[in-house]
């Protein structure tokens, strides 16, 4: 399920600092967070996330996502980006 809904985004972004940009940017569509990540690095995209109500979807781990994006290594948060 959670490969096939990243596989279809039209555009993602991978990592915190990429999903920061893109919110300040107001091009986020959704954003999903693994569990197993670091809350302290996730506060503010969690904070940025909802103040502009964009919806948050966690994931169990951070291998978990990174294996849906197509990457070998873990992804703490990744962004789907509007048309």
């Amino acid at each position: 399920m959670l490969d096939e809904s990243l596989k279809k985004a039209p555009r993602i972004v991978v990592g915190l600092k990429q999903t920061g940009r893109a919110l300040e940017k107001g091009e986020v569509r959704s954003v999903y967070c693994a569990q197993d990540a670091d809350s302290r690095l996730l506060k503010p995209i969690m904070e940025m996330c909802r103040s502009r109500q964009i919806e948050i979807q966690e994931v169990t781990s951070m291998v978990e996502l990174g294996k849906a994006c197509g990457i070998k290594v873990g992804a703490a948060v990744v962004a789907v980006l509007e048309f």
